[in-house]
């Protein structure tokens, strides 16, 4: 496990259980905020504060902005109580110089979306945390780099039915169905949805959380959970899990029930049929033989396909209208499952998603009240997409399987190609499956490299210096 991983991971727990032996104070209203700590299993009570939020910048730097308006909203909320640890924050987006805070209007918003589409923003957050027990006060912030997609008028108006955007900074929820239009971001996610966690838990540790507790904890948590170290045969490498298969699958269990809720399947028996044949096929020659495979079609005309932990996989209706022929279709399902093979959706659950989120997957009855969100969360998590290596490698491990299968490797080839077409007609749509993958020549790249066959100009200038599959 890699070290942030493990960071991340110790500061949940460390806050889910040591924290409340202090009372805190959320100094915000936020509803994002309030959701994160909960998910955390902090209890904590809100105290909003009516303050007058400072974005000119004059001289200032924009971590100095928030700084500040994170540290007026602290003082308020302190002056409101006797004791006890206040924790102040204040987030805002920054392009070309200048800074976008909440926005007043849905006209406004709707700016904010279409500018922010054009070129990347930088979101600062700012912290303050307050010991009123030891009169101390602390500063700090975090900065995030984001990348969104184009988003058409019609697009925009069918969020805006969704989501309440005028208590956002920038008009979008990461965490939410703004994660569907959100490219790729560089830095720390939880900073993005406005409260960036590492650092709070940095910042909380100097006003006299024990370190020595995080140590305990991790030690705890590895028995607890039945945390392993195993070589994964398709990535070469000793890999850390948490949870055992068994719990994996549960988690995958819990996340497609959710999605099955807000997505209907496909009602043609037929459609079901093609997919779950195709699949069978894909997973019988797969490395993986500890789980058993699902393969399902969703009703929704988007070119997409997801892979959950267990081995749940989803495939959205647009594939089925792109693809020529049953061997591109195994192509894409073989992909999905080369994710699942490698572990990727749970490796990337277990640095993105708090501890008390994947415990209340993992459990074998969850509480209705929790699961929804905890799935949603997780779903979001994944929907965001892989690291390039790991996209990489499904279609290393996918032209593999489909040949494996019987089915012809080349059309992998033959589908990239055809999404590439589309993707050089139209801009990307909101949970297009080429947004979150790398560039199609070098994912054409590793299937001919894969499959043996002649590499051009075209796939070489597409390589990068980075370490071999």
């Amino acid at each position: 496990m890699h070290y942030a991983e493990r960071i991340q991971y110790a500061l949940l727990i460390t806050l889910c259980t040591i924290l409340n032996t202090k009372m805190i104070y959320l100094a915000s209203a936020s509803a994002a905020r309030r959701k994160l700590l909960r998910m955390c299993g902090i209890r904590f009570r809100a105290v909003p504060c009516r303050i007058k939020e400072q974005h000119k910048t004059a001289n200032a730097s924009y971590a100095a902005v928030v700084k500040r308006n994170a540290l007026l909203k602290a003082k308020a909320a302190a002056q409101k109580v006797k004791t006890g640890i206040i924790i102040g924050a204040d987030t805002v987006s920054v392009q070309d110089g200048k800074i976008f805070g909440k926005p007043k209007s849905l006209r406004q918003a709707r700016i904010m979306l279409k500018r922010f589409a054009q070129r990347p923003q930088w979101v600062y957050t700012g912290l303050a945390v307050i010991d009123k027990g030891k009169n101390k006060t602390l500063l700090a912030y975090e900065k995030t780099k984001v990348y969104m997609d184009t988003l058409t008028d019609k697009e925009i108006s069918a969020y805006f039915r969704k989501v309440s955007v005028l208590d956002k900074a920038g008009s979008f929820d990461i965490q939410g169905r703004g994660a569907l239009f959100i490219r790729r971001i560089e830095g720390c996610f939880y900073n993005v949805v406005g409260l960036p966690l590492e650092k709070l838990y940095r910042m909380l540790t100097q006003c006299g959380v024990p370190l020595f507790c995080l140590l305990c904890m991790w030690c705890s948590a590895t028995v607890l959970t039945g945390c392993t170290t195993e070589y994964n045969i398709v990535t070469g490498k000793e890999e850390t899990f948490w949870y055992s298969s068994e719990k994996e699958v549960q988690m995958g269990r819990s996340v497609a029930k959710q999605i099955e809720k807000e997505y209907k399947l496909v009602g043609d028996p037929l459609v079901q049929k093609r997919i779950q044949d195709i699949g069978k096929k894909i997973a019988a020659v797969a490395d993986r033989k500890d789980i058993d495979y699902t393969f399902k079609v969703l009703d929704d005309d988007e070119v997409n396909a997801v892979s959950l932990p267990g081995g749940f996989v989803y495939v959205f209706k647009g594939v089925l209208e792109k693809v020529k022929n049953d061997d591109e279709l195994a192509a894409v399902l073989a992909h999905e499952v080369g994710h699942v093979v490698a572990r990727h959706s749970i490796k990337k659950l277990q640095a993105m998603t708090s501890y008390s989120v994947l415990m209340i997957l993992a459990s074998q009855a969850p509480q209705a009240s929790e699961i929804s969100n905890a799935a949603e969360a997780a779903f979001v998590t994944i929907l965001l997409g892989y690291a390039r290596d790991d996209e990489l490698l499904a279609d290393q491990l996918g032209a593999r399987y489909t040949k494996a299968a019987g089915y012809d490797p080349a059309a992998m080839i033959g589908f990239l190609e055809t999404l590439e077409a589309v993707n050089r007609r139209k801009p990307l749509r909101p949970k297009s499956y080429l947004k979150t993958h790398p560039y199609v020549p070098d994912r054409i790249r590793v299937v001919k490299q894969e499959l043996g066959e002649k590499i051009d100009f075209t796939d070489y200038i597409n390589i990068e210096q980075e370490k071999k599959l």
